[in-house]
This record gives C-alpha cells, structure tokens and sequence, in this order.
C-alpha cells in the first residue's frame, strides 16, 4: 500500500540516486560462478603499481573482500586475494572470514600462463587477465587439461566447484 502522506520521489531524482550508489558501489575483481551459476569465488587481484606496500594492500583487499562478502544476498563459499607474491584462498561463512586455507606462490602459478612472469613487471590489468585465465581454466580446461595446482584446489574443495563454471571480471 502507498503512503500518500509522504511526498514521492520523481523519476530524477530517482536516476540521480541510482546513479550515485553505482558509482560509489565497488566490485570484485573475478567473479567465478559454478555450473548452475551459483557464485563460489570472489577475488580481488593487486598488481602493479598497487602492491608497492604488500602489507596494507592485502589488508586493505581483505577488508573490501569482507565487504563483499557482507553485501551478498547470498553465501559465497570461497574468497581469494591475488597480489605478485602470493594467492591466498580464504572460506566465508556467512559471518567471518578464515584465516588463509591455501597459500600458492604467484609466479609458480601464473608463470604456465606468462612464461616471462619472473622477468617483467606485471601490471594490475595483466594481473587480473592472468588470473582469469588460470580460474577459467579449472571451468572449462581452454589451457590445459590439469591446470597449474589442480591438487590443493581440490583439497580445499573448490576444484569440483570451478568445473563447467564461468568467470566474470
């Protein structure tokens, strides 16, 4: 039922508000979906020039995970933080965020993707492509048939999560 006591909202002012909560809204970097497109990763990727100082960065991509995470009207089962040194795994409850359940060097990953990873500076953008190409592969193998640490992604239990899915960035 409508309140007719309160003034309406016009339709611009309506656009102007859709308008500022878009702009200010943020988004993950990756977005993975599983084969009956349920999300079951999110991640945020800091390349070049953003990982100057590692450790704010990663806390401050922690923080804005967690907020992610939060705004979900679902739960999202997995999180990960990519940055050039490492990817961090991480599992949401619905209310917190593990502590890293799978920690994997970067270059040991990514370098099947790059093979000049450990020889030239990697940007952000570069970053975010190289990773969506190693996900994309445990979806849909476009690379390879047993991607780059398929073991400790099974173990953890995403692997099966990732196969037939879909990427997003």
């Amino acid at each position: 039922m409508i309140d007719s006591s309160k003034p309406a909202i016009s339709w611009w002012e309506l656009r102007a508000i859709q308008a500022l909560n878009l702009e200010d809204i943020e988004h993950p970097d990756l977005i993975v979906l599983d084969k009956d497109e349920q999300v079951v990763l999110i991640s945020n990727i800091k390349g070049f020039p953003f990982d100057l100082n590692k450790s704010k960065t990663r806390e401050k991509a922690i923080i804005e995970l967690i907020e992610y995470l939060k705004a979900a009207k679902t739960v999202i089962p997995f999180a990960m933080i990519v940055d050039l040194e490492k990817i961090l795994f991480f599992q949401w409850n619905g209310n917190d965020l593990s502590e890293p359940i799978l920690c994997l060097e970067t270059n040991e990953v990514l370098i099947h993707y790059e093979p000049e990873f450990n020889k030239r500076q990697i940007f952000n953008l570069y970053l975010k492509t190289l990773t969506e190409a190693w996900i994309s592969d445990f979806c849909y193998h476009w690379k390879m048939e047993t991607p780059p640490r398929s073991q400790e992604i099974a173990e953890i239990g995403l692997l099966e999560r990732l196969e037939g899915g879909i990427t997003q960035s």
